[in-house]
């Protein structure tokens, strides 16, 4: 990795252009710009107040990387697609990290923003400024941008010295300088030179797979464009791996969005990742990601081929564990993988997929048991292949797939009771115990809350006796003592709104509350086990009755 230097004025110059080593330009995976004009008014500021600009992350390579042009004119209705490049074997430096700052300072010295250039304040820059913007820019229509306001580009990009440019200045002020004033002028051009055209500010890592392929292949790029943009808004590998796909790269894109806004409708929240992760299962070229299966022509216009069967099999998937299973919110999936064999299924065995059996099963055991945690990119390829081979889903088969890769399907007291608030499962045990419970209301403020059954600002009040100075100051129930599954309840947004339960004790909560209620609860009926003083005992009933609703999935559980 090589560090390079340039000055403003020159790497604006580099940009879009073909003649400078290939020209720097912006892998299409990157992110649309962004950043508002205050922000790129705010970048020029720092650069006067010689601020450092972060270092730059650059890929020089020859590979047929679909990419765009930085953007000259701004405007909120421009379209990406106007701003491809014609893929090429040719060097180019494709611009990893850094794409918002090189992009506004593109956009200030070469372009406009919504029509308006930029414009300097060349009476700016009092160090006593009651603002935090020291040095002004802005950007302005022509007819108002007069004097002090300057032209920026005409400062930084003309051949003059400075000292003639702030003469220059000076005299088309259309008005009498006080010397204070005149000074500061020729200040700020000098300063402008200093920082836009004489200073090497502008300081880039290159990753060079031109001179030195081997150093830097298409799989190690990946992994370093993430990384450095993992802060703000993460992308993932699959974005990137997406932006190789296709060279119809907004038509892929649209459809991308359309299938993941309808398969997310309902309250769930499948991702690109999980798609794409499951495009590559079925079509035979295993789970994993790698850039070469992208690259692949072949692999490519397949994927494209047999888009609508993928989707339509992913959204029968969706269909199915909405309609007919207790898994109807994103909250009770805390893996989606366990359904790419289940879609590989219905994709290369449609005639069948009304007549498998034991699905419930299969998707319990596998998500409370977090069988495809990890890296499971192996298990879903063993699975699929057995799929392909058998052509069944023989959840037994798939069951022992998942044993011999060495994970564990056994549910046991501990698989429920180990559910605390907040933990990732908690929603799945409630999905199976509150079936009738609406998942997708109108409002997303309205989803079905968690609630303690003893407040815990209630448990937080009983104190056991400290035995260092046998004084009661101590607290006798710990997180974990008020957290557990026995003391949590579903509740709908009402009841433990503003005017519901919210720290109500129990007593109070259940006295007018019918049998029905409580047995839909599992509370036990005993009313003096709602008193404080009693907790422990009412966790102990009350794990009892959890036991009864959930032992038939417990392995070696008899009921009482």
């Amino acid at each position: 990795m090589k560090n390079q230097k340039e000055t403003i004025r020159k790497m604006v110059s580099y940009l879009n252009n073909e003649e400078r080593d290939g020209g720097f330009w912006l892998p299409n995976i990157q992110r649309p710009f962004v950043w508002r004009e205050d922000q790129i008014e705010r970048l020029f500021d720092s650069i006067m107040r010689e601020y450092p600009i972060s270092t730059l992350l650059v890929w020089r390579t020859k590979s047929r990387i679909r990419r765009r042009k930085f953007i000259d004119n701004y405007r909120s209705t421009l379209r990406l697609t106007d701003f491809y490049v014609p893929e090429d074997d040719k060097t180019k430096l494709l611009v990893l990290d850094g794409q918002q700052r090189l992009q506004s300072l593109f956009i200030g010295l070469r372009g406009s923003y919504e029509k308006r250039e930029m414009y300097f304040d060349v009476l700016s820059g009092d160090l006593v400024a009651p603002e935090d913007i020291r040095y002004k820019f802005q950007f302005l229509d022509a007819e108002k941008a007069v004097f002090p306001w300057i032209k920026f580009k005409d400062l930084v990009f003309s051949n003059e010295l400075s000292s003639r440019i702030a003469k220059s200045t000076i005299k088309n002020a259309g008005r009498d300088l006080t010397e204070a004033e005149e000074e500061r002028i020729e200040d700020n051009v000098a300063r402008i030179a200093k920082q836009f055209i004489n200073e090497e500010l502008v300081v880039y890592q290159e990753l060079d797979s031109v001179d030195n392929a081997d150093a830097y292949r298409e799989d190690d790029v990946v992994e370093i464009f993430i990384r450095a943009n993992s802060g703000g808004t993460r992308l993932g590998k699959s974005d990137l791996l997406f932006s190789l796909l296709t060279s119809s790269w907004e038509a892929a894109d649209e459809q991308m969005e359309e299938l993941l806004d309808d398969l997310n409708r309902v309250g769930y929240d499948f991702t690109r990742d999980f798609v794409l992760k499951t495009c590559l299962t079925l079509l035979n070229k295993g789970a994993s990601y790698e850039v070469k299966k992208f690259r692949d022509e072949g692999t490519r216009q397949e994927l494209i081929d047999k888009w609508e069967g993928i989707s339509s099999a992913i959204r029968d998937v969706r269909d199915y564990l909405y309609g007919k299973t207790f898994i109807r919110t994103d909250k009770a999936m805390p893996s989606y993988l366990v359904l790419i064999p289940l879609i590989y299924f219905r994709y290369h065995f449609p005639e069948k997929w009304g007549t498998v059996r034991n699905l419930d099963e299969y998707l319990l055991r596998t998500l409370l048991s977090g069988a495809f945690s990890g890296t499971p990119d192996n298990l879903i390829d063993r699975c699929a292949k057995a799929i392909s081979s058998t052509g069944e889903f023989d959840v037994n088969e798939i069951f022992g797939i998942i044993r011999e890769d060495g994970r564990s399907l056994e549910l046991t007291e501990n698989t429920i009771f180990g559910q605390y608030y907040g933990s990732k499962n908690i929603h799945l045990i409630f999905n199976l115990w509150y079936r009738h419970f609406n998942y997708t209301p109108a409002y997303e403020d309205n989803l079905p809350q968690v609630d303690h059954i003893f407040p815990q600002s209630l448990l937080r009040t009983v104190k056991k006796v400290n035995p260092e100075n046998g004084k009661r100051n101590l607290l006798r129930y710990y997180q974990e003592d008020r957290d557990q599954l026995a003391n949590l309840m579903l509740l709908t947004a009402d009841e433990n709104g503003f005017s519901g339960k919210r720290d109500i004790p129990p007593n109070e909560w259940f006295a007018d509350k019918d049998d029905a209620y409580l047995d839909m609860h599992l509370i036990p009926r005993k009313p003096e086990l709602w008193k404080l003083d009693n907790y422990e005992k009412f966790i102990e009933e009350r794990e009892k009755l959890i036991l009864e609703k959930f032992g038939y999935m417990i392995q070696g559980y008899k009921s009482e």
